[in-house]
């Protein structure tokens, strides 16, 4: 992408009314008047909050607004310049139960209040194999910390994942800590009626390349101990 087209997304994000963009000193000073309030003050309504954790274009959580009219859905990236698309096809489909927040997610705790959110779903995340990269993966232990905090007592957590290695890291460090692990599966869309209607009825364009190459696709589905 050009750094021209770049420019004009990061333009039009700042007038979007469905995208937040915290600075970087608001979400490390808890500075951000929505946290705690995301239900009364972007959703104005209850409904159950759901995050989509490094969700790029967007794709994803556009897919699940849609299935569930009845969940508000927030994308979450630091890469404003590719959930531009998601967030302009909810406008134009005038979607009010999705929107984009643009921030790194090892800030997640700072811009929510604890219990406040419903689920979690991290889609294809760089699986950061080299050892030196492990404290940027998703799923690490100082990550679940961060997402216990902010979930509900009964909150779900979903991973949905090309990488085998990403799979088997994860499982290896929920049994490890005695998590809930309420469905786990290599590949997801192996097992016919089986698998959970959201996870393989939304597929992101990379996953769909994924497929016609005969990759699979991974899937746990977990919670957390009180």
């Amino acid at each position: 992408m050009g750094s021209k087209n770049k420019l004009k997304r990061f333009r039009e994000n700042d007038n979007f009314s469905n995208v937040v963009q915290p600075t970087r000193e608001e979400a490390v000073n808890d500075g951000l008047n929505l946290k705690g309030n995301w239900n009364k003050n972007f959703f104005k309504n209850d409904n159950p909050i759901v995050l989509e954790l490094g969700c790029g274009k967007g794709e994803y959580s556009v897919g699940l607004a849609k299935q569930s009219s009845d969940k508000n859905f927030l994308g979450v990236d630091i890469k404003g310049a590719r959930f531009w698309r998601g967030a302009k096809t909810a406008l134009e489909e005038n979607m009010t139960n999705v929107g984009f927040l643009r921030t790194q997610i090892e800030l997640i705790d700072n811009l929510f209040a604890e219990n406040e959110v419903d689920e979690i779903w991290i889609t294809f995340p760089d699986p950061q194999i080299k050892f030196k990269r492990t404290k940027h993966r998703l799923t690490n232990e100082d990550f679940l910390k961060k997402y216990k905090k902010i979930l509900k007592k009964d909150g779900v957590v979903h991973l949905k994942t090309d990488s085998e290695f990403m799979h088997g890291y994860t499982l290896g460090l929920l049994h490890g800590l005695k998590e809930k692990i309420e469905f786990a599966h290599h590949d997801v869309y192996g097992i016919g009626d089986e698998a959970p209607a959201q996870v393989t009825g939304i597929q992101t364009y990379y996953e769909s390349q994924y497929l016609e190459v005969g990759k699979k696709i991974t899937y746990i589905r977990f919670k957390f101990r009180s």
